[in-house]
């Protein structure tokens, strides 16, 4: 597995993380308490494959609930997902529809698994453009797990971080009055934007190699850890997934100092 972190070079080979037990030996403190997944690579996955894309955004659905147990199994408290961004709509409508089938899935059928599993749900992103079937779905989800603690999952889901930044910047201009003339601080934006209750990812994962965020929590992101991983969403293990961990884990952070 090839990565890049930020600031650093890249290895010629990212190490094998050898089990799960080896990380049961870290510092609990050096557990991130937000990853950020960038889950990218389903369509030329199914490719390489010799298979049509909705088999790769199948198989990267399917990769998308083990790795939310990996995480919660390996201590991380909030997980945000990277399922669907603002962009996405300009994909060809029968693609569009199949993935709407699978959130529908994820919302509606496999959400009891969370559940069991005592797994908060979060929705962020615009919520004007998904069908209102979805969307009511997901308000009651996040309803019926709101007080849940074992692990956050939040889906950005028609997800845009400027426009997230953006409609921040507007509900501070609808509420101007309460503000008594005084400057706009970080804090204000802060707690306006659609992930106001889960904290910073500390670390962001994206996979198939692409070296960008591309519009994933441009704000939230800037000091997290980067790991660029080689391999496609469903090609992604266990073993990858613990193997940054572990490298996130011998890291210094000095956010800016």
């Amino acid at each position: 597995m090839m990565y890049v972190q930020r600031g650093k070079s890249p290895p010629a080979l990212f190490p094998r993380f050898p089990s799960f037990i080896s990380f049961l030996f870290m510092e609990k403190r050096n557990v991130p308490k937000c990853v950020g997944l960038i889950i990218d690579g389903n369509r030329r996955w199914a490719r390489a494959q010799d298979l049509p894309a909705f088999e790769g955004h199948r198989k990267g659905y399917e990769k998308l609930k083990d790795a939310v147990r990996w995480a919660k199994d390996a201590g991380v408290k909030n997980v945000i997902v990277y399922v669907f961004s603002s962009q996405n709509w300009n994909r060809a409508e029968e693609e569009i529809s199949y993935l709407m089938k699978l959130i529908r899935r994820l919302l509606m059928e496999d959400a009891e698994e969370f559940k069991k599993e005592e797994v908060r749900l979060r929705i962020i992103g615009d919520r004007t453009r998904p069908s209102r079937d979805i969307m009511e779905t997901a308000r009651k989800l996040e309803e019926e797990t709101r007080h849940f603690t074992a692990c956050t999952l939040a889906l950005a889901f028609s997800y845009g971080g400027r426009e997230e930044i953006t409609d921040a910047v507007n509900r501070i201009v609808a509420e101007k009055e309460s503000f008594g003339g005084r400057a706009i601080t970080e804090k204000d934006i802060a707690e306006r934007l659609w992930t106001a209750d889960i904290p910073d990812p500390d670390l962001i994962i994206r996979t198939s190699g692409e070296k960008r965020l591309s519009n994933f929590l441009p704000w939230q992101s800037v000091y997290s850890e980067l790991f660029f991983v080689s391999k496609h969403w469903p090609a992604f293990t266990k073993e990858d997934f613990l193997g940054v961990l572990d490298e996130f884990a011998g890291r210094e952070r000095r956010y800016g100092k």
